[in-house]
Parts: C-alpha cells; sequence; structure tokens
C-alpha cells in the first residue's frame, strides 16, 4: 500500500464530511423553500426543481455514512482497502439521480392533459432563480473540496449540486414564461420536462466512469506512459513490460514486469523492485499499490542495430 498516503486519511475524512454536511442543509433549507414557493405559484416545474433539491439529501447522508467505510485500512478480509466501496456509492449516487429524474418526467406527463388555469407567481419564479445562485456556488466550492481530497464520490455530489443549479434554469424560464403569459402554461409542465432530462443526463456522466471502475478498467494511454517512463528511469531497470493498472476507488493499483542484469544477486534485483515501487509511489496518493514482478536480462538480450540501422530485441 502507498505509504506516503496514509498521513492524510484522516484530515480527507473530515473535509469530505465537512463539505457534505454544509451542503445538506443548504439543501434541505433550498428544497424546503422552492416546495412551498412552487405549491403558493402554482408551479409544478420549481416544485418538481425542489424535489431534485431533496434528491441530493439522500446522496449527502450516502456520503457521509460511506466516507467512514472506504477510508478504512486494509484488513485480512478486503487486503486492497475498502475503495471499492466509494465507487459503489458514486453508483447509487447516479441511479438515485436517474430514478428522481424519471419520476418527474412522469408526473409532467401525465398532468399535460389536465393543465391548471391557476396563474403561476412571482414566489415560484423568485426561488427559481435563488437556486440557481446558491446551487451553483455549493457545486464550486464542493468541487475544489473533492479534487482537493481526490474523491469521487465527493465530486459525484458536487456535479449533482450543478445539475440542481442547471435544472433551474429551465425551471425559471418556464415559469416566467407561464407568469408573463397564463395561456402558455403548459410551458411549466415542459419546464419539468427539461429538468428531467438534465438529470438523467448527469445520471449518466455519474455512472458511466464509476461502472467502469468495477468491471477493472485500468488508465489511460497517457498515465501508463507516464508510469512507463517512472520505471525506466530507475537505476537497474534494463525494460519494462506487462504493465496493468485498475482503479481501486479514486487510485490505482499497478503491477509489471521488470527486467534485471541477470548476473547480479537476488538481493540486488529485490532493492530494484523496492526502489522502482518507491519511484511510483512517490508519484502522489494516487498509486495505492504496487507489484513489481523482476525477470533476468541478459547482455545478449541488448538492441542490436539491423541492416536497416533500427534496433531490434534479439
Amino acid at each position: 500500500m502507498n505509504k506516503h498516503a496514509g498521513g492524510s486519511q484522516l484530515e480527507t475524512i473530515a473535509m469530505v464530511s465537512r463539505v457534505t454536511w454544509i451542503g445538506l442543509w443548504l439543501n434541505l433549507a433550498l428544497a424546503a423553500f422552492k416546495i412551498m414557493a412552487g405549491t403558493a405559484g402554482h408551479s409544478r416545474a420549481v416544485v418538481a426543481d425542489g424535489i431534485h433539491s431533496l434528491s441530493d439529501l439522500v446522496t449527502d447522508v450516502v456520503v457521509l455514512v460511506g466516507v467512514r467505510f472506504w477510508s478504512a485500512p486494509a484488513d485480512e478480509e478486503h487486503p486492497h482497502g475498502h475503495q471499492r466501496m466509494e465507487t459503489m456509492v458514486t453508483v447509487v449516487i447516479g441511479l438515485l439521480l436517474a430514478g428522481a429524474a424519471v419520476g418527474i418526467a412522469w408526473d409532467a406527463i401525465a398532468a399535460m392533459g389536465r393543465e391548471s388555469a391557476h396563474r403561476r407567481g412571482a414566489v415560484a419564479f423568485g426561488a427559481a432563480v435563488l437556486s440557481i445562485v446558491v446551487k451553483e456556488g455549493l457545486y464550486r466550492w464542493t468541487l475544489r473540496a473533492a479534487r482537493k481530497a481526490r474523491s469521487s464520490a465527493l465530486e459525484a455530489n458536487a456535479w449533482h449540486h450543478r445539475t440542481d443549479a442547471l435544472s433551474s434554469i429551465p425551471a425559471a424560464a418556464a415559469v416566467g414564461l407561464a407568469w408573463f403569459v397564463p395561456a402558455w402554461g403548459v410551458a411549466d409542465l415542459a419546464g419539468a420536462l427539461v429538468v428531467a432530462v438534465f438529470i438523467l443526463y448527469a445520471a449518466w456522466n455519474i455512472c458511466r466512469p464509476a461502472l467502469e471502475a468495477l468491471m477493472d478498467k485500468g488508465a489511460d494511454e497517457t498515465t501508463r506512459a507516464e508510469l512507463e517512463q517512472v520505471v525506466c528511469s530507475v537505476s537497474g531497470v534494463k525494460d519494462v513490460h506487462s504493465l496493468r493498472t485498475r482503479f481501486m476507488g479514486n487510485s490505482l493499483q499497478v503491477d509489471m514486469h521488470i527486467k534485471v542484469d541477470g548476473r547480479i544477486t537476488v538481493d540486488e534485483g529485490h532493492a530494484v523492485a523496492l526502489a522502482v515501487e518507491d519511484a511510483l509511489y512517490a508519484l502522489g496518493p494516487h498509486i495505492h499499490d504496487v507489484l513489481v514482478h523482476v525477470d533476468p536480462w541478459l547482455p545478449e538480450q541488448a538492441p542490436r542495430a539491423g541492416a536497416d540501422g533500427e534496433k531490434h530485441q534479439v
């Protein structure tokens, strides 16, 4: 395990918890205000937007509970740690968002044929505008904390705040139109449908990378090339091959084969492998675990120049 990352674990838990608790209380207040304002102003789009904010409360609780589990150290039953719990929490957040989107869309479609003649109130419009300002600010603050803590679940929660802000834009536009032109009350229902589409798109963007991680998707080509470059720069390494990566939460597990001079002692080859591990761990906390297999390299395996002037491996 990465011995350089252990010291900041408690700080990470504290940061994630603090940011999420503040977001939870703001979500609760904003959701209550939007639902009341939407009801008083006869706006289904604003009520739907308030329900979306209520769904944020669920994801806040999921993150607050989950961070205690995925930050736990490795044990005998979980020798690779508990980071996959964070990935699973991220999927749960995405699925909850998708469920909220389907519910909002169903309600709006069902109401199309029985649209109320009530005039939309200014309070509903004001609630939607206030939501845009508050949730966009909360998104930016939470995202900065998520990237500092390298937490995919907290970043997913930040994007949940952003979708709440974005979904309030069509809600504000729809209720504003229905407010000024009562005959166009159906615009309010259309706004609720647009809100649902925004939420569903965000749910897909949250779930897709988390599901890929659960399927052991590895790092991208650029990251693998960086890892190979670091390994090859270690003194004593003649070659690196069979380099594999997979995500454990938001961190990488890396294993590879390196070639060292076949004439050196086992102790010397082991020292080279340890140097490779240290070099990779020094890249930062995103390297979770490193496994190095040592292969012998002999002088006759050195690249030699061919007739075309290029070097070839024997």
